[in-house]
């Protein structure tokens, strides 16, 4: 598929989708969002993709925000919308994928970037990177999940501070928050995000997209974690990968997981 805003390229197992709107910093407008959601939608569906990373072209900029231009003299109605659609348009549906998703900051995440980043499955930074949400100097709030996804990742007082001062975080305090998992130079960014995606491939990718629905369901209203993994678990044992990977393990073999 072909798009405007973005570039989606597959090698060895690993779909890398970048944002590529380097004069605008890649904010996030609304066609960059449709254009996200069906290169995500793509990848996983894709037998072939068993993870995907997400990334922004350039040395500046992961995202630097949404396109404020494009909502700037919205109605309480058209604003609520915006974000309604927004949501399930992409950060809900990345963060419900079965195929795991890596965030690899390149520089400044920023409302809508640092939401996109918080959406997927984990992230790692580059040295260079800055993070925060500022929509509160703006007279809005986050709205693509921003007041959710953060203090579940930070902590609540963390969060607050950071949505209430509209301030930013550089790479080693978000990784002494819990916000990243890794800090590397901006030139190491794409092969440690690689590597990690090479360790994630060595696994069932169906026990995977199990994995992820458990852990999610902790974080939903209404959803009982503990049942979900019960769930979840006994399913596995009607996979073909549940039966190749025991099989390789009693027989002390590499296992070749079918996917299925």
């Amino acid at each position: 598929m072909a798009y405007e805003n973005i570039l989606s390229e597959y090698q060895d197992g690993k779909t890398v989708i970048t944002i590529n709107r380097p004069k605008k910093l890649n904010a996030l407008n609304r066609a960059t969002i449709q254009e996200l959601h069906d290169a995500f939608a793509e990848a996983d569906a894709s037998k072939d993709t068993k993870v995907i990373i997400i990334t922004g072209s350039g040395e500046k900029a992961f995202v630097a925000g949404a396109d404020i231009s494009e909502f700037a003299d919205f109605s309480m109605g058209e604003g609520a919308k915006l974000a309604a659609k927004g949501q399930a348009l992409l950060f809900d549906f990345v963060e419900n994928l079965s195929t795991p998703v890596i965030a690899a900051i390149n520089g400044f995440a920023l409302g809508g970037g640092l939401e996109l980043a918080m959406s997927c499955h984990f992230r790692v930074a580059s040295t260079n990177a800055k993070m925060g949400l500022p929509e509160t100097s703006l007279g809005v709030i986050p709205g693509y999940g921003g007041t959710q996804r953060l203090p579940q990742l930070v902590g609540k007082g963390r969060a607050m501070e950071m949505i209430m001062t509209a301030g930013m975080i550089d790479a080693n305090q978000a990784l002494t928050y819990g916000l990243v998992n890794h800090v590397v130079s901006q030139e190491e960014l794409l092969s440690l995000c690689q590597g990690i995606a090479a360790k994630i491939m060595k696994n069932s990718s169906v026990a995977i997209g199990k994995a992820i629905k458990a852990v999610n369901a902790n974080y939903k209203d209404g959803k009982d974690g503990f049942k979900t993994e019960i769930k979840q678990f006994g399913k596995c044992f009607g996979t073909e990968d549940f039966t190749e990977g025991t099989s390789a393990f009693l027989e002390k073999r590499k296992a070749d997981f079918p996917g299925k």
